[in-house]
């Protein structure tokens, strides 16, 4: 006993400790938190507590089996009795065994994703509604949503918001394609993993004499990540741990960034409300960083108020300071971020797998892969795909391929119907049999279809209806007006349009949820792919037209065929998969206003503070240098539009900020150089020109229409009082700020009419 205790700090071991009643253990980002719910599992055993009364929930597999992998070197073979596992695991365990009580069999079926996507892709073929609208995954996504708050199809039919929801994204039969969903999980004895918190639920629910059975069971109670419970998970752990209150739970508020998910941060802020005889312990040792990437995480995350306070420290090495780094492009801020990288592998003698590229959104991935396949730097997405092999990606580049060479098949096959046209799979089966039965190709053997099958004799019949007819003929007319244009529009202007009269942005725009808007941010960034690739071309004298950057694009997605096995290599991932993993060196790219923070986070306190943890998270990833970057440019559907820098990055105290990145990057006030906002003078030679406007006025003097104001600024009104600017719009002659105000709330006010007022000193 000695010895496991020995290994461990001594918050630690007191945590370890604790055998009986509620413990709620915060564990600070790299504070051992794995360590001390293997050890006190172990602790549990060695002190006789049967291993089959043990119940330990953890959110993946592999950390389940490292943890039981650990407790066995400690406390013997024994541990293989545990209850340990994910909740998934765990709950279907215990639905094998109470299964004929919720009116299934034992030997029930789980389905994984891809099932359930093929049941949800039959209904809605049955239900005869647009699978464009109606996306399997869209759908798959709702239903789940439904199910992890604890909604059976008939709480969703009766939900008035929910509807209303379906309504506006023109997808009002979910709610019937829930049913036959459930129905058609449960007359074939199937579960899917959305079913096993759902039915647990239920089983404890509606079966007093089962709950209590479990909760004899189950004396002691573990969960590991608390914060990314859901309701679902949450209520069945508090079922259980209602008898014995022998729980401990291990989280970290400040890393709770699973909201669009259902994780409540709530479940771990109210556990003091839920257990009040509870005991607390701060994991606030990090093992994993320096002592300035600590302290600045620290500095960042105390701007929050919505946690639980704990303070981390570092007994590492001090460690270098942070790097913000200002590029007047987006382009520039990926070529400088592969030369960092660069430098960094070869001045710091380390691997490309050492260091991780971090960002926010996907569709930003696509900028620093190009940069670092230029400088030939090995690379891997991380829990994602190339930009370039995203579906709504290759919908786009079909349309073009096709435009540009009418004979690629399959291009054709995949936009023939897409946006839906009706042009059905049977259809596509009778077109493609008559093309290989007279070696001709797709758009070839649609070439040769009559308007309507009473056409001249000598036409071709395929055994298609009229209607079927008619839309192969507008598809055709619609690809046959892009063909007459490749010639002669520009690449940008070519796909713009491409992507407008196709109906696909239409399509895009109809779906508001969340994977919707990110397919929308990449079809933006596609865009801007194009247009950059013009401007490249143009300053060697060349004026590319969609050819020329579909030959660029295919010779880019051949080099992403890397069947290598080597791991050295920059990782490029988004922050939200970053969760968990660890780098010696961290970019941390586009921290911009409306990027990140996002714009639709700005409005809510609430939201805002969950994408203050989510730079956290980033920040704490690295473990010996981070570097920040941000752009003042930025291109938004074709557009260059100016950015400001994220409101996060005044957060973090200037002392752990590199004295010349303060300088250059934050302290734009006194230097703006490239302004965050500008206003459009006339067009000249093809290009628009922009200059900054002037400095804002110190504090005390009025604001006129002009002045340059960055968002983020306190100012202070003589009606509506203090507040704080979110945005700047420019709209003919007039300056236009959005501005909260603490009590009179948004307002968006011309500012030569609104005589604000500049706090310097905020806080005072």
């Amino acid at each position: 006993m000695k010895d496991i205790l020995a290994d461990l700090s001594p918050v630690q071991r007191d945590a370890v400790r604790q055998i009986d009643g509620p413990s709620l253990i915060i564990a600070g980002a790299g504070s051992g938190k794995t360590r001390v719910l293997t050890y006190k599992i172990a602790y549990l055993m060695l002190n006789d507590i049967p291993p089959r009364s043990v119940l330990a929930l953890t959110f993946t597999n592999k950390a389940a089996k490292e943890m039981k992998e650990r407790i066995i070197k400690v406390a013997g073979k024994q541990a293989n009795k545990l209850w340990m596992g994910t909740f998934h695991s765990i709950f279907s365990r215990i639905l094998r065994t109470e299964a004929e009580t919720i009116g299934f069999k034992s030997n029930y079926t789980i389905y994984d994703t891809t099932d359930s996507l093929s049941i949800i892709r039959g209904i809605i073929k049955e239900m005869n509604v647009n699978d464009k609208v109606y996306r399997d995954r869209d759908v798959y996504s709702r239903i789940s949503m439904a199910k992890n708050s604890l909604m059976t199809p008939a709480a969703y039919a009766s939900n008035a918001q929910l509807a209303n929801e379906d309504i506006q994204s023109h997808r009002p039969k979910i709610s019937g394609i829930y049913q036959r969903y459930f129905m058609k999980c449960r007359n074939a004895n199937a579960m899917d993993f959305d079913d096993l918190l759902l039915y647990t639920n239920i089983l404890f629910r509606d079966n007093p004499d089962i709950l209590k059975k479990y909760q004899q069971w189950f004396k002691y109670i573990l969960v590991d990540e608390y914060q990314d419970t859901n309701v679902a998970q949450y209520l069945i752990v508090k079922r259980l741990a209602e008898v014995s209150r022998n729980i401990t739970v291990v989280g970290d508020d400040a890393q709770s960034i699973y909201s669009f998910r259902g994780a409540r941060i709530e479940n771990i802020l109210n556990f003091r409300k839920d257990y009040p005889n509870y005991t607390e312990y701060k994991l606030e040792q990090n093992y994993r960083s320096t002592q300035t990437i600590v302290n600045a995480a620290n500095s960042l995350i105390a701007k929050n108020k919505k946690q639980l306070k704990k303070t981390c420290f570092s007994e590492g090495d001090v460690g270098e300071k942070i790097d913000i780094i200002r590029a007047f492009t987006d382009q520039e801020e990926g070529q400088l971020i592969a030369s960092m990288v660069v430098d960094t592998v070869y001045g710091k003698q380390v691997n490309y797998s050492d260091i991780a590229i971090l960002y926010r959104t996907n569709a930003q991935s696509r900028i620093f892969e190009d940069s670092l396949r230029r400088r030939n730097i090995p690379y891997r997405i991380y829990g994602g795909i190339s930009f370039y092999q995203r579906a709504e990606i290759k919908d786009a580049l079909a349309y073009m391929r096709l435009a540009v060479n009418p004979l690629d098949d399959e291009a054709m096959i995949r936009v023939i119907n897409y946006p839906a046209r009706g042009i059905g799979n049977s259809s596509m089966d009778k077109i493609q049999a008559y093309a290989l039965d007279n070696n001709l190709s797709l758009w070839e053997t649609v070439g040769k279809l009559p308007l309507t099958n009473t056409g001249p004799k000598d036409s071709v019949n395929i055994g298609v209806k009229d209607s079927i007819l008619k839309k192969i003929a507008e598809f055709r007319e619609l690809v046959e007006s892009f063909i007459i244009k490749v010639n002669t529009e520009d690449a940008y202007s070519f796909a713009s349009n491409i992507i407008r009269q196709s109906g696909m942005m239409a399509e895009l725009k109809a779906n508001r949820t969340p994977e919707g808007i990110s397919r929308i941010e990449n079809i933006e960034e596609l865009l801007n792919s194009i247009k950059g690739y013009i401007k490249n071309s143009e300053s060697s004298g060349d004026s590319p037209m969609i050819a020329e950057y579909l030959q660029n694009v295919s010779l880019i997605t051949d080099m992403d065929k890397d069947s290598s096995k080597d791991s050295n290599k920059v990782t490029l991932m988004t922050i939200h998969s970053a969760k968990g993993l660890e780098f010696s060196y961290i970019f941390i790219v586009g921290m911009e206003e409306g990027l990140f923070p996002g714009s639709n986070s700005i409005q809510s306190e609430h939201s805002l503070e969950e994408e203050r943890r989510l730079f956290y998270v980033a920040l704490t990833r690295a473990a010996v240098k981070a570097t920040i970057s941000f752009a003042q440019t930025r291109y938004r559907w074709g557009n260059l539009g100016s950015s400001t820098p994220s409101r996060f990055l005044r957060d973090i105290d200037k002392s752990y900020i590199s004295a010349s990145s303060a300088k250059s990057a934050l302290e734009t006030r006194e230097k703006p150089q490239l302004s965050n906002f500008y206003k459009k003078s006339e067009k000249t030679d093809g290009d628009h020109q922009y200059k900054p406007l002037k400095p804002a006025m110190k504090s005390q003097e009025k604001v006129d229409e002009t002045a340059f104001i960055p968002v983020g600024t306190e100012v202070e009104h003589a009606r509506f009082g203090r507040g704080r600017i979110v945005g700047i719009d420019v709209e003919g002659n007039d300056v236009r700020a959005k501005i909260e105000f603490y009590t009179a709330g948004m307002k968006t006010l011309i500012l030569k009419f609104a005589q604000l007022e500049i706090i310097e000193n905020p806080e005072k």
